[in-house]
């Protein structure tokens, strides 16, 4: 299980990555016990037996200890961005930090506000685009292949997309491994 919880009370048990707005960085934890410092907005994602009553989000996933990375990364979008019909080799929850977007996998639409959050298989096809005149960004954390550290994770679906100029860009800032 993997829940994701915003606030000043960040404290997670098992792996645990902290993403800090204001300074646009994350850390890695293994026991979590991650508390915010000051007041500002963060993000926690965490690998939990059960998840936690204040979590924003949390999701079933199967872990393969000493095979995968936690990766968070953020990715960002100019106002008319697209992200073509791609996978990914890992599922994981991503939180939208900037703009607004709309995701489309497992033949469902969703519309994504500045700090909602939603979950992505890994294998399902998604599609997404940012909505409206703005920017727009989400961090996300992922739980991928050990054998893809530091490779990126994306697969496009259709051929023609994977030769075309993507306008997405992506900062990664950690890929640990998972114990």
């Amino acid at each position: 299980m993997v829940d994701v919880a915003a606030g000043a009370d960040l404290s997670r048990p098992g792996p645990t990555v902290t993403y800090d707005a204001a300074t646009n960085s994350a850390t890695f934890a293994v026991h979590g016990s991650v508390r915010a410092a000051a007041a500002g907005r963060y993000v926690v994602w965490s690998v939990v037996a059960e998840a936690a009553t204040d979590a924003l989000l949390a999701a079933p996933v199967e872990l393969e200890s000493g095979t995968q990375v936690m990766r968070c990364d953020r990715v960002d979008f100019p106002a008319d961005g697209v992200a073509f019909l791609h996978t990914h080799q890992g599922p994981g929850i991503r939180v939208q930090v900037e703009g607004l977007f709309a995701v489309e996998t497992e033949g469902a639409r969703q519309e994504i506000d500045t700090w909602g959050a939603w979950f992505e298989g890994g294998p399902d096809p998604v599609y997404a685009e940012v909505r409206g005149d703005e920017p727009a960004a989400f961090v996300r954390v992922m739980l991928l292949p050990i054998a893809i550290q530091g490779s990126p994770s994306i697969r496009y679906v259709r051929d023609e997309d994977r030769e075309k100029p993507k306008s997405q860009r992506y900062t990664v800032f950690l890929d640990e491994p998972l114990a």
